[in-house]
Protein backbone atom coordinates (compact mmCIF):
# COMPACT_ATOMS: atom_id res chain seq x y z
CA UNK A 1 0.00 0.00 0.00
CA UNK A 2 1.47 3.35 -1.02
CA UNK A 3 -0.88 5.81 0.68
CA UNK A 4 -4.45 6.47 1.84
CA UNK A 5 -6.42 9.52 0.70
CA UNK A 6 -9.62 10.88 2.21
CA UNK A 7 -12.64 10.83 -0.10
CA UNK A 8 -15.12 12.26 2.42
CA UNK A 9 -15.63 12.52 6.17
CA UNK A 10 -16.55 8.85 6.31
CA UNK A 11 -14.69 7.13 3.47
CA UNK A 12 -11.12 6.75 2.26
CA UNK A 13 -9.31 5.43 -0.82
CA UNK A 14 -6.36 3.09 -0.31
CA UNK A 15 -3.92 3.20 -3.24
CA UNK A 16 -1.84 0.03 -3.64
CA UNK A 17 1.55 -0.22 -5.31
CA UNK A 18 0.18 -2.56 -7.97
CA UNK A 19 -2.29 0.12 -9.15
CA UNK A 20 -5.40 -1.17 -7.41
CA UNK A 21 -7.59 1.21 -5.39
CA UNK A 22 -9.90 0.17 -2.54
CA UNK A 23 -12.63 2.30 -0.97
CA UNK A 24 -12.79 2.06 2.82
CA UNK A 25 -15.83 3.16 4.88
CA UNK A 26 -16.02 3.87 8.58
CA UNK A 27 -17.57 1.21 10.81
CA UNK A 28 -21.32 1.74 11.19
CA UNK A 29 -20.95 1.96 14.95
CA UNK A 30 -19.06 5.25 14.80
CA UNK A 31 -19.90 8.89 14.12
CA UNK A 32 -23.00 9.90 12.20
CA UNK A 33 -23.98 6.37 11.19
CA UNK A 34 -24.33 5.23 14.80
CA UNK A 35 -26.57 8.21 15.43
CA UNK A 36 -28.92 7.13 12.64
CA UNK A 37 -28.98 3.50 13.74
CA UNK A 38 -29.48 4.14 17.43
CA UNK A 39 -31.82 7.12 17.22
CA UNK A 40 -34.32 5.54 14.87
CA UNK A 41 -36.38 4.38 17.85
CA UNK A 42 -35.77 5.74 21.34
CA UNK A 43 -33.06 8.28 20.42
CA UNK A 44 -30.88 7.00 23.25
CA UNK A 45 -33.36 8.10 25.93
CA UNK A 46 -33.86 4.62 27.43
CA UNK A 47 -31.14 4.93 30.05
CA UNK A 48 -29.58 7.95 31.78
CA UNK A 49 -25.97 9.05 31.51
CA UNK A 50 -23.97 10.36 34.47
CA UNK A 51 -21.90 13.50 34.20
CA UNK A 52 -20.65 15.80 36.93
CA UNK A 53 -22.50 13.73 39.52
CA UNK A 54 -25.89 14.21 37.84
CA UNK A 55 -28.01 11.83 35.77
CA UNK A 56 -29.04 13.34 32.46
CA UNK A 57 -31.22 12.36 29.52
CA UNK A 58 -28.70 11.87 26.70
CA UNK A 59 -29.38 14.04 23.66
CA UNK A 60 -28.85 11.32 21.09
CA UNK A 61 -27.28 7.88 21.47
CA UNK A 62 -23.85 9.40 22.13
CA UNK A 63 -25.23 12.59 23.75
CA UNK A 64 -23.95 14.64 20.80
CA UNK A 65 -27.01 15.04 18.57
CA UNK A 66 -26.88 18.88 18.37
CA UNK A 67 -23.24 18.73 17.28
CA UNK A 68 -24.01 16.03 14.71
CA UNK A 69 -26.90 18.06 13.27
CA UNK A 70 -24.63 21.13 13.10
CA UNK A 71 -21.91 19.23 11.22
CA UNK A 72 -24.38 17.63 8.80
CA UNK A 73 -26.09 20.94 8.03
CA UNK A 74 -22.86 22.92 7.69
CA UNK A 75 -21.46 20.50 5.11
CA UNK A 76 -24.49 20.76 2.82
CA UNK A 77 -24.94 23.43 0.15
CA UNK A 78 -28.74 23.64 0.48
CA UNK A 79 -29.81 23.22 4.09
CA UNK A 80 -28.15 26.31 5.67
CA UNK A 81 -29.74 28.55 3.04
CA UNK A 82 -33.16 26.94 3.49
CA UNK A 83 -33.01 27.35 7.27
CA UNK A 84 -31.88 30.95 6.82
CA UNK A 85 -34.83 31.54 4.51
CA UNK A 86 -37.20 29.91 7.04
CA UNK A 87 -35.86 32.22 9.73
CA UNK A 88 -36.34 35.27 7.52
CA UNK A 89 -39.87 34.29 6.57
CA UNK A 90 -40.78 33.57 10.18
CA UNK A 91 -39.22 36.75 11.56
CA UNK A 92 -41.02 38.83 8.95
CA UNK A 93 -40.80 42.58 9.56
CA UNK A 94 -39.81 42.12 13.19
CA UNK A 95 -41.15 41.36 16.66
CA UNK A 96 -43.86 43.62 18.04
CA UNK A 97 -46.46 43.70 20.78
CA UNK A 98 -49.99 42.78 19.84
CA UNK A 99 -53.35 41.77 21.22
CA UNK A 100 -55.69 39.16 19.79
CA UNK A 101 -58.99 40.59 18.58
CA UNK A 102 -62.18 38.77 17.59
CA UNK A 103 -64.37 40.58 15.09
CA UNK A 104 -67.17 39.20 12.92
CA UNK A 105 -66.10 35.67 13.73
CA UNK A 106 -62.50 36.18 12.63
CA UNK A 107 -59.27 36.45 14.59
CA UNK A 108 -56.91 39.36 13.98
CA UNK A 109 -53.86 40.88 15.67
CA UNK A 110 -54.11 44.43 16.98
CA UNK A 111 -50.52 45.69 16.89
CA UNK A 112 -49.70 48.40 19.41
CA UNK A 113 -46.95 49.99 21.48
CA UNK A 114 -46.56 49.87 25.25
CA UNK A 115 -43.95 52.10 26.88
CA UNK A 116 -43.44 50.04 30.04
CA UNK A 117 -43.02 46.71 28.31
CA UNK A 118 -40.79 48.19 25.60
CA UNK A 119 -38.52 49.78 28.20
CA UNK A 120 -38.11 46.39 29.87
CA UNK A 121 -37.37 44.72 26.52
CA UNK A 122 -34.84 47.41 25.62
CA UNK A 123 -33.04 46.91 28.94
CA UNK A 124 -31.62 43.64 27.62
CA UNK A 125 -30.87 42.22 24.16
CA UNK A 126 -34.22 40.57 23.53
CA UNK A 127 -33.78 40.45 19.72
CA UNK A 128 -30.59 38.39 19.97
CA UNK A 129 -32.32 36.13 22.47
CA UNK A 130 -35.24 35.53 20.09
CA UNK A 131 -32.96 34.92 17.10
CA UNK A 132 -30.87 32.41 19.06
CA UNK A 133 -33.98 30.52 20.15
CA UNK A 134 -35.29 30.61 16.57
CA UNK A 135 -32.09 29.11 15.12
CA UNK A 136 -32.11 26.23 17.63
CA UNK A 137 -35.82 25.63 17.07
CA UNK A 138 -35.46 25.44 13.28
CA UNK A 139 -32.58 22.96 13.66
CA UNK A 140 -33.97 20.83 16.51
CA UNK A 141 -37.63 21.84 17.00
CA UNK A 142 -36.76 22.88 20.52
CA UNK A 143 -34.46 25.19 22.52
CA UNK A 144 -33.23 25.92 26.04
CA UNK A 145 -33.31 29.23 27.87
CA UNK A 146 -32.74 30.66 31.34
CA UNK A 147 -34.72 33.31 33.23
CA UNK A 148 -33.12 35.62 35.81
CA UNK A 149 -35.09 37.48 38.47
CA UNK A 150 -34.34 41.05 39.50
CA UNK A 151 -32.16 41.35 42.59
CA UNK A 152 -34.92 43.17 44.48
CA UNK A 153 -36.65 39.91 45.35
CA UNK A 154 -33.81 39.24 47.84
CA UNK A 155 -34.97 42.12 50.04
CA UNK A 156 -38.68 41.41 49.79
CA UNK A 157 -39.62 43.43 46.73
CA UNK A 158 -42.12 41.98 44.28
CA UNK A 159 -40.16 39.56 42.10
CA UNK A 160 -39.85 40.28 38.40
CA UNK A 161 -37.97 38.62 35.59
CA UNK A 162 -35.00 40.83 34.73
CA UNK A 163 -34.03 39.15 31.45
CA UNK A 164 -33.96 35.89 29.55
CA UNK A 165 -30.88 34.15 28.13
CA UNK A 166 -30.69 31.68 25.28
CA UNK A 167 -28.69 28.52 26.09
CA UNK A 168 -27.19 26.79 23.02
CA UNK A 169 -28.65 23.30 22.63
CA UNK A 170 -25.22 21.68 22.56
CA UNK A 171 -24.63 22.98 26.11
CA UNK A 172 -27.86 21.89 27.84
CA UNK A 173 -29.43 18.58 28.84
CA UNK A 174 -32.52 17.48 30.73
CA UNK A 175 -32.06 15.89 34.12
CA UNK A 176 -33.20 12.28 34.23
CA UNK A 177 -36.58 11.42 35.70
CA UNK A 178 -37.74 7.87 36.37
CA UNK A 179 -41.26 8.69 35.21
CA UNK A 180 -39.89 9.31 31.69
CA UNK A 181 -42.20 12.31 31.36
CA UNK A 182 -40.95 15.70 30.25
CA UNK A 183 -43.27 17.50 32.65
CA UNK A 184 -41.59 15.74 35.59
CA UNK A 185 -38.06 16.92 34.78
CA UNK A 186 -36.88 19.00 37.75
CA UNK A 187 -33.58 20.47 36.54
CA UNK A 188 -31.66 21.51 33.41
CA UNK A 189 -27.95 20.63 33.40
CA UNK A 190 -25.68 23.11 31.56
CA UNK A 191 -22.07 22.56 30.49
CA UNK A 192 -19.78 22.01 27.51
CA UNK A 193 -21.12 18.57 26.63
CA UNK A 194 -19.37 18.57 23.26
CA UNK A 195 -16.10 18.32 25.19
CA UNK A 196 -17.59 16.22 28.01
CA UNK A 197 -17.61 19.25 30.40
CA UNK A 198 -13.95 18.59 31.25
CA UNK A 199 -13.02 22.28 31.46
CA UNK A 200 -16.34 23.96 32.29
CA UNK A 201 -17.89 21.57 34.78
CA UNK A 202 -21.70 21.60 34.97
CA UNK A 203 -24.31 23.95 36.38
CA UNK A 204 -27.71 22.78 37.57
CA UNK A 205 -30.75 25.02 37.13
CA UNK A 206 -34.24 24.31 38.47
CA UNK A 207 -36.91 24.11 35.79
CA UNK A 208 -38.98 27.27 35.38
CA UNK A 209 -42.29 26.99 37.25
CA UNK A 210 -45.09 28.44 35.13
CA UNK A 211 -47.46 28.53 38.08
CA UNK A 212 -44.92 30.42 40.24
CA UNK A 213 -42.47 32.31 37.95
CA UNK A 214 -40.85 34.08 40.92
CA UNK A 215 -40.01 30.86 42.75
CA UNK A 216 -36.33 30.63 41.69
CA UNK A 217 -33.73 33.38 41.33
CA UNK A 218 -32.49 31.63 38.18
CA UNK A 219 -34.43 28.95 36.35
CA UNK A 220 -34.23 27.25 32.97
CA UNK A 221 -36.63 25.54 30.60
CA UNK A 222 -36.75 23.34 27.54
CA UNK A 223 -39.25 24.72 25.04
CA UNK A 224 -40.25 22.50 22.15
CA UNK A 225 -42.92 21.21 19.83
CA UNK A 226 -43.69 17.60 20.62
CA UNK A 227 -42.28 14.96 18.24
CA UNK A 228 -44.40 11.86 17.83
CA UNK A 229 -43.54 8.99 20.22
CA UNK A 230 -40.52 10.85 21.70
CA UNK A 231 -40.37 10.98 25.49
CA UNK A 232 -38.04 13.94 26.01
CA UNK A 233 -36.28 15.75 23.18
CA UNK A 234 -37.88 16.66 19.88
CA UNK A 235 -36.22 15.90 16.56
CA UNK A 236 -35.96 18.29 13.59
CA UNK A 237 -38.56 18.33 10.86
CA UNK A 238 -35.94 17.13 8.38
CA UNK A 239 -34.97 14.10 10.50
CA UNK A 240 -36.06 11.65 7.82
CA UNK A 241 -34.01 13.50 5.17
CA UNK A 242 -30.72 13.40 7.10
CA UNK A 243 -29.36 10.48 5.09
CA UNK A 244 -30.10 12.36 1.87
CA UNK A 245 -28.42 15.48 3.28
CA UNK A 246 -25.28 13.47 4.05
CA UNK A 247 -25.25 11.78 0.63
CA UNK A 248 -25.93 15.05 -1.19
CA UNK A 249 -23.03 16.69 0.67
CA UNK A 250 -20.57 13.97 -0.41
CA UNK A 251 -21.21 14.23 -4.17
CA UNK A 252 -19.02 17.37 -4.66
CA UNK A 253 -16.25 15.62 -2.71
CA UNK A 254 -16.58 12.56 -4.95
CA UNK A 255 -16.24 14.77 -8.04
CA UNK A 256 -13.21 16.47 -6.50
CA UNK A 257 -11.61 13.11 -5.79
CA UNK A 258 -12.25 11.89 -9.34
CA UNK A 259 -10.79 15.10 -10.76
CA UNK A 260 -7.74 15.22 -8.50
CA UNK A 261 -6.93 11.54 -8.21
CA UNK A 262 -8.68 9.78 -11.09
CA UNK A 263 -6.66 7.61 -13.49
CA UNK A 264 -7.90 9.62 -16.52
CA UNK A 265 -6.33 7.33 -19.14
CA UNK A 266 -6.85 8.01 -22.84
CA UNK A 267 -5.00 4.97 -24.27
CA UNK A 268 -4.01 1.49 -23.18
CA UNK A 269 -0.71 0.38 -24.71
CA UNK A 270 -0.10 -3.38 -24.95
CA UNK A 271 3.53 -4.51 -25.27
CA UNK A 272 4.25 -8.21 -25.56
CA UNK A 273 6.78 -9.76 -23.21
CA UNK A 274 8.54 -11.38 -26.20
CA UNK A 275 9.55 -7.92 -27.39
CA UNK A 276 11.29 -7.13 -24.11
CA UNK A 277 12.95 -10.55 -24.00
CA UNK A 278 14.33 -9.79 -27.45
CA UNK A 279 15.68 -6.41 -26.26
CA UNK A 280 17.30 -8.05 -23.25
CA UNK A 281 19.03 -10.63 -25.44
CA UNK A 282 20.30 -7.88 -27.74
CA UNK A 283 21.74 -5.99 -24.75
CA UNK A 284 23.39 -9.09 -23.32
CA UNK A 285 24.98 -9.83 -26.72
CA UNK A 286 26.29 -6.27 -27.03
CA UNK A 287 27.44 -6.10 -23.39
CA UNK A 288 28.41 -9.60 -22.18
CA UNK A 289 30.04 -8.11 -19.08
CA UNK A 290 26.79 -6.53 -17.81
CA UNK A 291 25.01 -8.00 -14.81
CA UNK A 292 21.26 -8.68 -14.82
CA UNK A 293 20.72 -5.51 -12.76
CA UNK A 294 22.56 -3.41 -15.34
CA UNK A 295 20.52 -4.97 -18.13
CA UNK A 296 17.26 -4.17 -16.28
CA UNK A 297 18.42 -0.61 -15.67
CA UNK A 298 18.98 -0.14 -19.38
CA UNK A 299 15.61 -1.75 -20.14
CA UNK A 300 14.01 0.78 -17.82
CA UNK A 301 15.70 3.64 -19.66
CA UNK A 302 14.59 2.25 -23.02
CA UNK A 303 11.04 1.95 -21.69
CA UNK A 304 11.04 5.56 -20.47
CA UNK A 305 12.29 6.93 -23.80
CA UNK A 306 9.82 4.79 -25.71
CA UNK A 307 6.83 5.87 -23.62
CA UNK A 308 7.94 9.51 -23.78
CA UNK A 309 7.99 9.36 -27.56
CA UNK A 310 4.59 7.67 -27.63
CA UNK A 311 3.17 10.30 -25.28
CA UNK A 312 4.28 13.04 -27.66
CA UNK A 313 2.63 11.23 -30.54
CA UNK A 314 -0.66 10.40 -28.81
CA UNK A 315 -1.37 13.69 -27.01
CA UNK A 316 -2.05 17.24 -28.14
CA UNK A 317 -4.10 18.57 -31.04
CA UNK A 318 -0.94 19.57 -32.92
CA UNK A 319 -0.03 15.87 -33.25
CA UNK A 320 -2.83 15.05 -35.69
CA UNK A 321 -1.46 12.98 -38.55
CA UNK A 322 1.61 11.70 -36.70
CA UNK A 323 2.17 7.97 -36.40
CA UNK A 324 3.98 5.50 -34.19
CA UNK A 325 6.18 2.74 -35.60
CA UNK A 326 7.01 -0.55 -33.90
CA UNK A 327 8.59 -3.82 -35.01
CA UNK A 328 6.57 -7.00 -34.69
CA UNK A 329 8.49 -10.11 -33.68
CA UNK A 330 7.72 -13.72 -34.55
CA UNK A 331 8.74 -16.15 -31.80
CA UNK A 332 10.16 -19.66 -32.25
CA UNK A 333 6.64 -21.10 -32.40
CA UNK A 334 5.63 -18.77 -35.20
CA UNK A 335 3.39 -16.60 -33.00
CA UNK A 336 3.31 -12.91 -33.74
CA UNK A 337 4.39 -10.61 -30.89
CA UNK A 338 2.95 -7.20 -31.61
CA UNK A 339 2.19 -3.87 -29.97
CA UNK A 340 -1.38 -2.62 -29.64
CA UNK A 341 -2.67 0.84 -28.75
CA UNK A 342 -6.33 0.95 -27.73
CA UNK A 343 -8.40 4.00 -26.70
CA UNK A 344 -9.75 3.71 -23.16
CA UNK A 345 -13.46 4.32 -22.56
CA UNK A 346 -13.50 5.52 -18.95
CA UNK A 347 -17.33 5.72 -18.78
CA UNK A 348 -16.80 9.04 -17.00
CA UNK A 349 -19.93 10.45 -18.64
CA UNK A 350 -22.06 7.64 -17.22
CA UNK A 351 -20.48 8.10 -13.81
CA UNK A 352 -21.05 11.87 -13.78
CA UNK A 353 -24.64 11.52 -14.99
CA UNK A 354 -25.43 8.93 -12.32
CA UNK A 355 -23.99 11.16 -9.58
CA UNK A 356 -25.93 14.16 -10.88
CA UNK A 357 -29.14 12.12 -10.80
CA UNK A 358 -28.40 11.22 -7.18
CA UNK A 359 -27.78 14.91 -6.51
CA UNK A 360 -31.14 15.84 -8.06
CA UNK A 361 -32.88 13.19 -5.98
CA UNK A 362 -31.18 14.51 -2.84
CA UNK A 363 -32.31 18.07 -3.64
CA UNK A 364 -35.91 16.90 -3.94
CA UNK A 365 -35.71 14.85 -0.73
CA UNK A 366 -34.01 17.66 1.20
CA UNK A 367 -36.48 20.38 0.18
CA UNK A 368 -39.42 18.09 0.92
CA UNK A 369 -37.96 17.14 4.29
CA UNK A 370 -37.29 20.77 5.21
CA UNK A 371 -40.99 21.56 4.73
CA UNK A 372 -40.46 24.73 2.71
CA UNK A 373 -41.87 25.15 -0.78
CA UNK A 374 -39.07 25.14 -3.43
CA UNK A 375 -40.20 28.54 -4.70
CA UNK A 376 -39.68 30.04 -1.24
CA UNK A 377 -36.31 28.28 -0.99
CA UNK A 378 -35.17 29.93 -4.25
CA UNK A 379 -34.49 26.47 -5.68
CA UNK A 380 -34.91 25.75 -9.38
CA UNK A 381 -37.31 22.91 -10.24
CA UNK A 382 -36.78 21.28 -13.65
CA UNK A 383 -34.40 24.09 -14.54
CA UNK A 384 -36.94 26.87 -13.84
CA UNK A 385 -37.60 29.28 -11.00
CA UNK A 386 -41.14 29.68 -9.70
CA UNK A 387 -43.38 32.31 -11.24
CA UNK A 388 -44.62 35.30 -9.30
CA UNK A 389 -48.05 33.78 -8.73
CA UNK A 390 -46.53 30.50 -7.48
CA UNK A 391 -44.31 32.45 -5.12
CA UNK A 392 -47.24 34.52 -3.84
CA UNK A 393 -49.50 31.55 -3.13
CA UNK A 394 -46.66 29.54 -1.58
CA UNK A 395 -45.95 32.48 0.72
CA UNK A 396 -49.62 32.81 1.69
CA UNK A 397 -49.80 29.08 2.42
CA UNK A 398 -46.66 29.33 4.56
CA UNK A 399 -48.07 32.24 6.58
CA UNK A 400 -51.38 30.51 7.21
CA UNK A 401 -50.02 27.05 8.03
CA UNK A 402 -46.42 27.18 9.29
CA UNK A 403 -46.03 30.41 11.24
CA UNK A 404 -48.27 30.07 14.29
CA UNK A 405 -46.90 26.82 15.74
CA UNK A 406 -43.28 27.92 15.40
CA UNK A 407 -43.88 31.50 16.63
CA UNK A 408 -45.88 30.31 19.66
CA UNK A 409 -43.10 27.89 20.65
CA UNK A 410 -40.26 30.38 20.13
CA UNK A 411 -41.95 33.37 21.80
CA UNK A 412 -43.73 31.48 24.58
CA UNK A 413 -40.99 31.98 27.24
CA UNK A 414 -40.69 35.72 26.66
CA UNK A 415 -44.47 36.08 26.60
CA UNK A 416 -44.64 34.22 29.92
CA UNK A 417 -42.21 36.79 31.32
CA UNK A 418 -44.31 39.69 29.96
CA UNK A 419 -47.46 38.22 31.53
CA UNK A 420 -45.66 37.82 34.87
CA UNK A 421 -44.00 41.26 34.89
CA UNK A 422 -46.97 43.20 33.52
CA UNK A 423 -50.16 41.48 34.67
CA UNK A 424 -53.40 42.77 33.19
CA UNK A 425 -51.85 44.28 30.06
CA UNK A 426 -52.90 41.31 27.94
CA UNK A 427 -50.13 41.92 25.38
CA UNK A 428 -47.88 39.43 23.66
CA UNK A 429 -44.94 39.59 21.31
CA UNK A 430 -45.52 38.27 17.82
CA UNK A 431 -43.80 38.17 14.45
CA UNK A 432 -45.31 40.85 12.25
CA UNK A 433 -45.99 39.98 8.60
CA UNK A 434 -47.32 42.83 6.53
CA UNK A 435 -48.96 40.56 3.98
CA UNK A 436 -51.18 38.98 6.64
CA UNK A 437 -53.85 41.49 5.53
CA UNK A 438 -56.77 39.67 3.98
CA UNK A 439 -57.34 40.00 0.23
CA UNK A 440 -60.92 41.08 0.96
CA UNK A 441 -59.59 44.21 2.68
CA UNK A 442 -57.85 45.39 -0.50
CA UNK A 443 -59.42 47.15 -3.46
CA UNK A 444 -59.12 45.60 -6.89
CA UNK A 445 -56.53 48.18 -7.96
CA UNK A 446 -54.48 47.64 -4.79
CA UNK A 447 -54.66 43.87 -5.23
CA UNK A 448 -53.28 44.14 -8.77
CA UNK A 449 -50.62 46.56 -7.62
CA UNK A 450 -49.44 44.21 -4.84
CA UNK A 451 -49.20 41.34 -7.31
Amino acid sequence: MSDIKRVSDHSFAAHCLDGRVFILANNVSSGIDSTFLNLSGNMGETYPQSIGGYKIVPFGADNQLPSHIRDIVDSNNLVPGIIERQAGLLFGQGVFLNQLMFKDGEISHLWMEDKDIQEWLDSWDYISYIKGCMVDYLHLKGFFDAKYLTKGHRIGLTPQIAYLEHIPAKNARLEWTETRKLKDVKHIIVGDFENYCTTTGVRRYPVFDRKDPGKHAVSASYNNTYSFARDFYSVPQFWGALRWIVRGSEIPLIFKYVTDNGLNLAYHIHSNSAYWDYRRNVLRGAHPDWSDAEVETEIGEITRKLLDSMTKVLTGKENAGKFFHSIDIVDDMGHLSEWKIEPVDQKIKDFVESQLKISEASVSAITSGMGLHPSLSNIMVNGKLASGSELLYAFKLYLHSDVEIASNAILEPINQAIAFNFPGKNLRLGFYHKSLQSEEALTSSSRLKNQ
